[in-house]
């Protein structure tokens, strides 16, 4: 098929809706379909930049908009449903209320992918509007918990054809036959020893500080953070210098097709959610999110440590993760400290991990995204 997918996020970009969209769209790419994805921006970026930045294998078109600010998403919407028209797509895939609303109208088949709640005096009126069209449409969530809060807090009719659950997903094949722990540390110049690893911003919620915490209580143990957006990092390392603390390795942004060695290079992987967690446009998606490390974690083949917050179990079970209470700082350090001292563990944690991990590839998500809509 001909597909338009339309996206308010800066390509390119560090942002985890900036990556999820660019691998949404790269998996329909990976199924045969001809894409094109609209973006806001004036400058075009070369597709091996975009290959790297992204970890990609299958090149589609990308075409910035130039965007009117003063109007927010109106204007980028209004800009877009015209590219649309002259394309003339077989249906269109947007993470764009106003442009999904509008790509409806038109006649044009779209699915709406919704990561969180829809907000603001208007929002909750143009769902209705889509939730209402004549034409045909779908929506997405990535969780079952923001598929009820669709249902429950916007009147939304019990559909699971219209209102379908998509959690993100993982490139299985940028992680076969990764390198030991060892190994990859070697490889990358990190510090040998028996290393924790997390991989993502360092957004409010994402446990920096009960990470170092951990790192001050347990100096048996190596932590490598990675990511961070260049503010963040530097903050973070004056406080480790100024501390004395030394086993906390921050390496910056790292580009996605080089995260799976340094994910590799952990003997476990951390998700320290807090009961708040702020993402890059603010908000809490505590109770709805569905983060992609979760889903790298697992490919990785690392024994997982998480918070234990309800959404995470819609994908982590008792086999494939340890799980403490959000910011308990003893819970997290036994939990750390057993499956540092428990190889067989950490081996059962990571063999479950790997097999759960081969549900949740980008391309088995297209293909659910679009059985049956077209």
């Amino acid at each position: 098929m001909k597909i338009v997918c339309i996206a308010a996020s800066f390509i390119p970009a560090n942002t985890a809706n900036s990556i999820q969209v660019i691998k949404a769209a790269h998996a329909l790419a990976e199924l045969g379909h001809d894409v094109t994805l609209l973006v806001p921006g004036q400058s075009r970026t070369p597709w091996g930049d975009l290959e790297m930045h992204y970890g990609l294998r299958t090149p589609f078109q990308i075409r910035w908009i130039k965007e009117n600010l003063t109007f927010r998403r109106y204007d980028f919407a209004i800009k877009a449903l015209r590219a649309v028209r002259k394309m003339q797509p077989d249906m269109v895939y947007t993470w764009v209320l106003q442009a999904g609303v509008l790509t409806l109208r038109r006649g044009f088949p779209t699915i709406l992918e919704l990561h969180d709640r829809v907000t603001g005096r208007i929002g909750p009126r143009l769902l209705n509007w889509f939730w209402n069209a004549k034409t045909k449409k779908r929506i997405l969530t990535n969780t079952a918990a923001l598929r009820r809060v669709l249902l429950d807090e916007y009147g939304l009719a019990e559909d699971t054809a219209a209102i379908q659950v998509a959690p993100n997903g993982v490139d299985l094949e940028r992680y076969e036959d990764l390198p030991s722990p060892e190994q990859a540390r070697s490889k990358l110049g990190l510090p040998e020893g028996f290393t924790a690893g997390y991989t993502g911003h360092f957004y409010a919620g994402r446990g920096m500080e009960l990470m170092f915490e951990l790192a001050v209580a347990l100096p048996q143990v190596n932590f490598l953070w990675v990511g961070g957006e260049p503010a963040d990092v530097e903050l973070w390392q004056n406080r480790l210098d100024s501390q004395g603390v030394s086993n906390i390795t921050l390496t910056g942004f790292v580009d996605n097709a080089l995260l799976p060695q340094y994910q590799a290079a952990a003997d476990v992987l951390l998700m320290p959610y807090g009961t708040d967690i702020a993402g890059s446009g603010g908000g809490n998606s505590a109770e709805i999110a569905s983060p992609m490390k979760m889903f790298e974690y697992l490919a990785a083949g690392r024994a997982i440590i998480s918070s234990d917050l309800p959404v995470i179990h819609e994908v982590l079970n008792e086999e494939t993760a340890l799980f403490c209470p959000p910011e308990d700082l003893s819970a997290w350090k036994k939990a750390l400290l057993r499956v540092r001292e428990d190889s067989g563990l950490r081996t059962a944690l990571a063999e479950a991990g790997r097999r759960a991990a081969q549900a949740y590839t980008w391309r088995a998500r297209a293909q659910k995204a679009l059985r049956d809509f077209i």
